[in-house]
């Protein structure tokens, strides 16, 4: 090992130290007289003191309010699923690199999942959907639940109340026991630490998009700390803004109180996910510049059946990204999965016929790339359509993201696997069509007034959507080339790896390894 990769690793050895160092102390310090596990002296021994969870007393001692089994076997089915999602992307963007890159493709994938795993145990989650104490926590939520204190497996979000009374009693078939008590809030049928992992999941596979920005020319090293910053500068924070209360989903940008609109629709992470991962990527491909070669050598996909596969592993993990955003079984779960994958079908054949009548042969990568855009623009929408309205998204998707990806390459941007086209605009295209195709007719509550309905309501709702997108693409994009600007003077001879490195590959370069020996 060269002196540098040995400082480079010397230094990450360290700050695993620390994080352990401060993982160990916090444990030495959560005792069962302080109550910092979870455990409040004179109680069951689980009860959490949480004043945002479903407690109730009974002989003395509190206990968690109920939950529902089968939405909580549903969740963590679903956050599995989506989990699965991120190997997806790995094999997706694995088969589109060159073969001489592959391993890195593929471990820049596995530590990110790693590295945000425990960044959203630590810090992630209590940023992204900690309590609002005051103003300055519309844009950051505070540190109540560092290191998932207070954050009960038992105990459901929500006020105590009558079973019976819950809104999601009138879609159980399990008759409730007269005296259970439930919570009446949302997601109140499943533990808070269930919901907890199934929001880090998308903080998860957040990051893992942006890797088809930056490959063939970040250092792996510089990866691990450009994650950490990006997951805790931007990703908690636009979770916040639009999940957690905050800035775009707590009412702030409402622009008349006279009217139901007031927050911006983004059901399972259109602006959260895809805006801020595909403008991020944009960010760092023109941050880090073109690849050597780029536009003069072939740079096509080494493995087409990798592609498939991963696109494939995403359209079936999807199904927990979307309907799993419900966080409970009824209608809504049922609606969501049908229009995610109509959306998604019609977006596959779009982008193949925009391929065969642009090239004159339909692209197999371009199918696969197509079902990825629909799934992308069915996202922020998938709660609030019905199949017609679906359809359009996934006609919309395919047309409008093979068009932003010719421009880029007419822009010669190197976003080397079109995480900008697909993600970003995928993600803005399905952010904009939510406030124009949301049916009041999917909830019973008749919540989701799109600008087809002709109202002033469904206006304000398109200009709100809007509104949040923007914001988001700004903030994201921005925040990126800072943290990539100042990584790069700061870093060891910068962030990109040298030429010479770059001619081998970075399996050989970077990790010593190579995807396919023939000897």
């Amino acid at each position: 090992m060269n002196s540098r990769n040995y400082k480079y690793a010397l230094l990450l050895v360290a700050a695993v130290s620390i994080t352990a160092a401060g993982a160990m102390s916090q444990a030495y310090a959560q005792q069962v007289e302080d109550g910092m596990d979870g455990y409040v002296k004179g109680t069951s021994g689980i009860y959490t003191g949480n004043p945002n969870e479903c407690w109730y007393e009974e002989d003395g001692s509190m206990l968690p309010c109920k939950i529902d089994t089968g939405d909580t076997a549903w969740m963590l089915t679903a956050t599995s699923l989506v989990l699965f999602m991120s190997p997806g992307v790995g094999f997706f963007y694995g088969g589109l690199a060159r073969s001489k890159n592959i391993v890195n493709v593929l471990g820049m994938t596995l530590i990110v999942m790693g590295l945000m795993s425990v960044q959203w145990v630590l810090w992630g989650y209590s940023l992204a959907f900690g309590g609002i104490d005051s103003d300055a926590n519309l844009f950051m939520g505070n540190l109540d639940y560092v290191g998932f204190n207070m954050v009960s497996p038992y105990a459901p979000l929500g006020e105590a109340g009558a079973c019976g009374d819950t809104w999601s009693a009138a879609y159980q078939m399990n008759a409730m026991v007269e005296g259970d008590v439930c919570s009446q809030g949302w997601p109140g049928t499943v533990p808070h630490q269930l919901f907890a992992m199934f929001q880090a999941t998308f903080a998860i596979i957040t990051p893992v998009l942006i890797i088809g920005g930056l490959i063939d020319r970040i250092k792996f090293s510089a990866l691990v700390i450009f994650v950490l910053l990006w997951g805790t500068f931007v990703y908690d924070p636009i979770a916040h803004w639009v999940w957690g209360g905050g800035y775009i989903g707590g009412g702030s940008i409402d622009l008349d109180p006279d009217l139901s609109p007031s927050y911006a629709l983004d059901f399972a992470g259109g602006t959260v996910v895809h805006i801020s991962s595909g403008f991020a990527a944009l960010a760092g491909a023109l941050v880090l510049g073109r690849r050597l070669g780029y536009g003069k050598v072939p740079m096509e996909p080494h493995n087409i059946p990798m592609v498939v596969l991963g696109a494939g592993i995403l359209w079936f993990g999807w199904f927990g990204f979307n309907a799993g955003s419900e966080v409970m079984v009824d209608g809504i779960t049922v609606s969501a999965w049908t229009v995610t994958n109509t959306a998604t079908g019609m977006a596959a054949v779009t982008w193949v016929l925009m391929s065969w009548a642009h090239t004159g042969k339909p692209s197999v990568v371009g199918a696969a790339s197509g079902a990825v855009a629909g799934l992308v623009a069915i996202t922020p929408a998938s709660g609030w359509v019905g199949p017609m309205a679906a359809i359009i998204i996934g006609i919309a998707a395919g047309t409008i993201c093979y068009a932003a990806i010719a421009f880029k390459s007419a822009r010669k941007w190197d976003d080397a696997l079109d995480v900008w086209g697909v993600h970003g605009m995928g993600g803005l295209t399905g952010a904009i069509l939510t406030g124009t195709l949301a049916s009041p007719h999917i909830w019973d509550t008749g919540d989701g007034i799109g600008a087809w309905t002709g109202t002033a309501e469904g206006m304000e709702q398109q200009a709100i959507s809007i509104i949040g997108a923007a914001i988001s693409i700004g903030y994201a994009f921005g925040v990126t080339i800072v943290i990539l600007k100042v990584m790069d003077a700061v870093w060891p001879g910068g962030i990109r790896v040298t030429p010479k490195e770059e001619e081998i590959g970075l399996d050989l370069a970077q990790h010593g390894e190579r995807a396919y020996v023939n000897e």
